[in-house]
């Protein structure tokens, strides 16, 4: 018989056992490929084989048709599990533990299912995280091309977590599918939050189950899940696309002086990046108290959310010099006589807080919104009328019947009569194409071009090509043939696509360029001419019909409309729809009323000549849409051909982005800069007339910058003009753009931060508001014609006082297939 110490020792010994056993499993994060063997996803990351937490059912393992160019990894995305019965995973979980849960989908062909058919629902833990839910409808609407649904469950008793699946009996033929799953055991991130509307009356969210619909890092770049802290892996995203109205404030970066000292917040509350980057309004008072910041983010009705707020001061040090009013959804949330003061709040610079907002959303006319404000205090007579703010999160609680599923997005009226046509189908290249960091270097000429274009020669025409495309072109790098060009009238376009941008007939293309008359010719370029035209009796647009002979072929035309109609942002010109119709391809995009950008830096007719002011607000304006390129869409695209004549200006000189016929896509930029061949016309700035040392107009410029000699070679309309702290500040940042290195090359968020500071010098400077420059551009170019007329042909004419044609200065344009 065994001794009672040994007795003890054995039951010693299995706790600790079995403590140890527990450990192991559930403080560890899980990611499971599903219906795979596993593998490591593009960043490293380690995903395993669902199928030993999947309780014994009937499932299919099934592969996608083709590979969505916005997804950075095949890894979860590639193969799905797919039930078409209720199916049950079963995880061991630790008692008093929160966890996270994402789940993520991508609504592809799945060999014998149509994503379109799928419905179900999933409950976790007894709450429904989602019901009668469609993937494929859900990214329709969103226009994305995959979902990940985030949520946090409360800490639990049971030692078993069962997520289960469960196809919708509403649907013929209906199944689920899960494509992988993630559980992340997370510290209690949650505590007591002011009632927004309820005098004095908080809600006590620590035991809330909720869904995370929105994480934003204001004012900074995405940051990825490897970049999280706490290993919590989040994402969080640009906050440009939420912002409202034309108001944008400044975004900037902490000085290098600054540390982030968390003191008694813990580190996992949100990365570094989150409160070393923050947007505030602007340095001219008279301005900023005259508007709101605000940011709009769509949510389901009839629910609470927890709106968190984070904040950082990292410009100043003291009480009362920057003081401001919250308010969430038109509601006092810290307003006067407690408006908020993150220096008082948090004791110093550097450290950061949040704070946290309950609202309710009912189910009104318009209330699938919430809406948050600042403005500055006047009343607490701060040193500087601003705001500032760092992050935002807004999170679901689930109600009383322990739900949390919100209906399916409602798809617009064109998304339905796309879906009632007859479906047709291609199959796309499956191949993903790697991201780079060209873009930034790339703007870097271009920002220099604002300041150097004094043509040193009287008679010399612009450095710029003139056979670009005026419009955007989005295509992957293999080129169809002039053949291609005469296949059937069956669309190359998934039904996706089809769905999220018009469908013109050939008659109304006719119609709306008046058959194609050349008095309506605005531009040329590889795929073909473009059109000024008005559809739907007033609108005006730009139409760029397919050349036959051109060998930007269907490839090309089928890329361009599958990828930008899921892009859209201010500062990028937008794809409203295509026509593939009687073997004639066009694309439809918005008109850009005053051109390019290179016509008013060159066209010596043109009257007026923009101020300092307004080349900045432009190139600002264009780094905006770059920045959204590389770290706001839901995939990294690297433009690699900006210069000024893909740059184009709306009627209110608001600069977009155009021509991504030569852009790649790939994984975020956060995992390191990425070298990748800039592409696009030779130069893109030279003049072989000047002498040897000059002909590379931005090496000329290093010479000079190196040398202090930069205002020699300022465009003489701009002399004496621009304020040297701001010169300074934007000569080296063009120079740092144009470092032979990638690894010193600034990222689009910090030459936007540098480009948005250099404004801010020259306002203080000259004592005046943003915007002033724009109406003096305004009052010497409305009401000509002529002048605009002239402006949208600068692709295909070369000025009339050039002793130099466009081929001796480019001479690749003798051959004009290609780029």
């Amino acid at each position: 018989m065994p001794s009672t110490n040994s007795v003890c020792f054995l039951i010693c010994f299995f706790v600790i056992f079995n403590a140890l056993h527990v450990l192991s499993i559930n403080l560890k994060p899980l990611a499971l490929d599903c219906g795979s063997n596993g593998g490591k996803d593009e960043d490293g990351r380690t995903w395993e084989s669902d199928s030993k937490f999947l309780l014994p059912t009937d499932s299919t393992q099934v592969q996608a048709g083709y590979q969505d160019p916005s997804l950075s990894s095949s890894i979860p995305y590639m193969k799905a599990r797919i039930f078409k019965s209720p199916a049950t995973y079963q995880f061991p979980v630790k008692t008093q533990q929160r966890y996270s849960i994402r789940l993520h989908f991508y609504p592809s062909s799945y060999s014998n299912f149509n994503a379109s058919n799928s419905f179900f629902s999933v409950v976790a833990g007894g709450i429904t995280l989602l019901s009668n839910f469609s993937a494929a409808i859900t990214c329709q609407a969103l226009t994305q091309a995959y979902l990940i649904k985030e949520y946090s469950l409360a800490a639990m008793d049971p030692e078993v977590l069962n997520i289960t699946f469960t196809p919708s009996t509403n649907f013929s033929n209906s199944f689920a599918f899960v494509n992988g799953i993630e559980l992340i055991p997370i510290p209690e991130i949650f505590g007591t939050a002011n009632l927004v509307g309820f005098n004095d009356q908080t809600m006590d969210a620590t035991t809330q189950n909720v869904q995370i619909m929105y994480r934003v890092n204001v004012g900074g770049q995405y940051i990825a899940p490897s970049n999280d802290s706490g290993g919590l892996q989040r994402s969080w995203y640009d906050d440009s696309p939420y912002l409202f109205g034309a108001a944008m404030g400044v975004s900037f970066k902490a000085a290098d002086n600054v540390t982030i000292t968390y003191g008694e917040l813990p580190e996992y509350t949100a990365p570094v990046d989150v409160y070393k980057t923050a947007r505030t309004m602007g340095p001219t008072a008279d301005v900023n108290k005259q508007f709101n910041m605000t940011w709009l983010f769509q949510v389901d009705a009839n629910f609470t959310y927890i709106v968190r707020l984070h904040f950082c001061e990292i410009l100043f040090t003291k009480v009362n010099q920057r003081v401001f009013n919250i308010y969430v959804n038109n509601q006092s949330a810290q307003v006067d006589p407690n408006p908020a003061d993150i220096i008082a709040w948090a004791g110093a610079q550097g450290a950061p807080i949040y704070k946290d907002y309950a609202i309710i959303v009912n189910d009104k006319p318009g209330d699938d919104m919430i809406q948050v404000d600042m403005s500055p205090s006047k009343p607490s007579k701060p040193e500087y009328l601003d705001i500032i703010l760092n992050g935002i999160e807004v999170f679901k609680m689930s109600d009383a019947n322990k739900n949390l599923a919100g209906p399916n997005p409602q798809p617009s009226d064109l998304l339905l009569k796309a879906e009632r046509e007859p479906k047709r189908t291609f199959k796309p290249n499956l191949h993903i194409i790697g991201s780079a960091a060209g873009g930034a270097a790339v703007f870097g000429l271009v920002a220099a071009l604002c300041i150097v274009v004094y043509k040193r020669q009287k008679h010399l025409p612009g450095t710029e090509t003139h056979t670009s495309s005026w419009l955007p072109i989005y295509g992957k790098s293999n080129s169809h043939t002039a053949a291609s060009r005469s296949t059937s009238q069956s669309s190359h376009l998934s039904n996706l696509a089809q769905g999220l941008c018009r469908h013109f007939s050939w008659a109304e293309m006719k119609q709306a360029t008046k058959n194609f008359d050349e008095s309506n010719v605005i531009g040329v370029g590889g795929f073909g001419k473009v059109y000024k035209g008005v559809i739907d009796g007033t609108t005006k647009v730009a139409i760029k019909r397919s050349n036959p002979s051109s060998e930007q072929g269907v490839n090309e035309f089928q890329t361009e409309i599958e990828m930008l109609s899921k892009l859209r942002h201010k500062h990028l010109v937008s794809l409203i729809g295509f026509c593939e119709d009687g073997g004639e391809m066009c694309l439809v995009y918005d008109y850009m009323a005053r051109g390019t950008l290179r016509e008013h830096i060159y066209n010596s007719k043109l009257k007026t000549h923009l101020p300092w002011k307004q080349r900045l607000d432009i190139c600002i304006g264009a780094a905006r849409g770059l920045h959204y390129l590389h770290t706001g869409a839901k995939y990294t695209i690297i433009h690699r051909d900006v210069k000024t004549t893909n740059i184009l200006l709306d009627e209110n000189w608001v600069a977009k982005v155009s021509d991504f016929g030569l852009s790649k896509t790939g994984p975020d930029m956060n995992t390191g800069h990425v070298s990748t061949v800039v592409k696009g016309s030779f130069g893109p700035a030279l003049n072989t007339n000047l002498p040897k040392e000059q002909v590379s107009l931005a090496d000329w410029a290093l010479f000079c910058q190196k040398r202090g000699l930069l205002e020699d070679i300022i465009d003489p309309h701009l002399k004496g003009k621009i304020n040297p702290e701001c010169l300074k500040k934007f000569a080296d940042t063009a120079e740092k753009c144009l470092s032979d290195h990638g690894i010193e090359r600034p990222s689009m968020g910090d030459v936007l931060w540098n480009l948005e500071f250099a404004l801010q010098l020259q306002e203080t400077a000259d004592g005046s508001k943003r915007g002033t420059s724009t109406n003096e551009v305004n009052d010497g170019l409305e009401g000509s014609s002529n002048n605009r007329n002239h402006s949208q042909r600068s692709e295909v004419e070369i000025n009339e006082e050039s002793d130099l044609s466009t081929t001796e200065i480019f001479p690749q344009i003798s051959n004009p297939k290609g780029r």
